[in-house]
């Protein structure tokens, strides 16, 4: 699932492999942006907001999301896709190489100056050089609603999606459903702080420490098996009052009270 580390790699491997050179080929394929055309442009950076990616090419932001199933590949120029055509929405490229987005749930494009619009309400994210723990913890303290949701609210943390909020409040021992002002945000935000700051630089996430197909995480996915720690079944649930964001949750009903 793409969270803020999934996202933080996708701009460094953007930056790689195209901040520097000029764009040789564009190509946005969703109809509002079908015809923009940044050819000859000179990419200057790429950076992650929470789970936004910002390329700035020129004057202007390409903004991505990557959502459920999205991925930016990159490829030599020429280079045969491994991947159906029909999944790719984006295309930027240099003369050495190919930058593809799959699957991209939310693709705009803006002038860089107003890059706010769109991510400005975002709120201090673990992985950005301007981390600011204290109004992280704020933010989430005057949260009323249940800590995992309080925790995937990307206006009080930007980055943390539905797998890092069942497992850490795991690791801190303490039920989803808790309200977030009975919590100790400080403590939380500072186990996914540090957390999320070693995943970023993995392959494969993990939250045991253990980098194997199926032995990353203590709860998430695991429901009705049992429990890493004390062999209770994990259980499974939904968090969050809107029908068309449902929030899915996994605790251990004995190691979490």
């Amino acid at each position: 699932m793409p969270e803020g580390d999934t996202v933080f790699r996708a701009a460094k491997r953007l930056d790689e492999a195209l901040v520097g050179g000029e764009v040789a080929r564009f190509d946005l394929r969703v109809p509002r942006f079908a015809t923009l055309d940044l050819t000859g442009q000179p990419i200057r950076s790429s950076i992650a907001r929470g789970k936004h990616l910002l390329l700035r090419i020129g004057d202007s932001t390409l903004h991505s999301h990557l959502r459920m199933d999205g991925a930016w590949l990159v490829y030599r120029a020429g280079e045969k896709w491994r991947h159906p055509a029909f999944k790719v929405r984006a295309i930027v490229g240099t003369a050495q190489r190919e930058a593809v987005g799959i699957d991209l749930a939310e693709i705009e494009v803006v002038p860089t100056r107003d890059e706010d619009e769109l991510v400005g309400y975002l709120g201090p994210d673990p992985l950005g050089p301007d981390w600011d723990a204290a109004e992280a913890a704020r933010r989430l303290s005057a949260d009323t609603r249940s800590i995992h949701v309080a925790l995937l609210d990307q206006r009080n943390v930007a980055g943390f999606g539905n797998e890092y909020a069942a497992e850490l409040l795991f690791l801190r021992g303490v039920l989803p459903t808790t309200p977030a002002p009975e919590v100790d945000v400080a403590a939380l935000l500072d186990l996914g702080v540090r957390t999320i700051r070693v995943n970023r630089d993995r392959r494969h996430r993990t939250f045991t420490g253990v980098d194997r197909p199926g032995q990353g995480t203590w709860v998430y996915g695991r429901a009705g098996r049992p429990c890493r720690r004390c062999g209770t079944l994990i259980l499974r649930g939904e968090q969050g009052a809107d029908p068309t964001r449902e929030r899915i949750t996994f605790w251990c009903p004995v190691c979490q009270r």
